[in-house]
């Protein structure tokens, strides 16, 4: 029997470090972690009857956005992709069972669980916030676009405040447990800063 190599053995304490931590990490390849955008094609229906307001809902498939008749050509493109933006936010947060993320989640890094989590739409400088006293916490639904595995990080975020409530040392710590709390850190400062 031939002895192993110094690269051998170095490649195999290695292996067995990642198979380690594999074991903590919440398999992202799971067909139901992956989240599918909707598609939709976009009808634009010019209203004479409209004075002001636009409106969008889905009929049979299709995004129908109702303006008004007088309305810009460059408005319409802007509230149409406003709209449409909205309606497929809304349709891959349905793919998301954020209650049922936050409870694997907290049992997984040993947190505790809230009183309730939802997306919000009026999150525009946050990803997430949570009330420590009705333990209550509320994700951007921006956050429904983003990698799963971006969504738990910010889901542990948050769950961490229900036992720290700052961003203290302690605080951190909780949080750093998440596998890719760093990379996906760096993916959302990205995302704030417009890339």
């Amino acid at each position: 029997m031939t002895q192993p190599s110094l690269f051998d053995a170095v490649h195999d304490d290695e292996q067995d470090r990642v198979d380690e931590v594999a074991d903590h990490i919440i398999d992202l390849r799971d067909p139901s972690r992956s989240l599918e955008r909707p598609h939709y094609e976009v009808r634009v229906v010019r209203s004479a009857k409209r004075r002001k307001t636009v409106n969008a809902r889905v009929v049979d498939g299709v995004i129908e956005v109702r303006v008004p008749a007088r309305m810009s050509k460059a408005d319409e493109k802007r509230f149409v992709a406003e709209l449409v933006e909205r309606i497929e936010r809304r349709e891959l947060e349905k793919q998301v069972d954020v209650g049922q993320r936050s409870r694997e989640l907290a049992q997984r890094f040993d947190l505790p669980l809230p009183a309730s989590i939802r997306f919000v739409d009026n999150q525009h400088s946050r990803w997430g916030s949570c009330s420590i006293e009705s333990r209550e916490i509320r994700l951007s639904s921006r956050l429904a676009n983003y990698p799963t595995w971006v969504l738990d990080y910010v889901i542990v975020h948050e769950l961490a405040h229900l036992v720290v409530a700052d961003h203290s040392p302690a605080f951190h710590e909780l949080v750093d447990r998440f596998p890719r709390a760093e990379r996906a850190r760096g993916y959302l400062h990205a995302k704030a800063d417009g890339a």
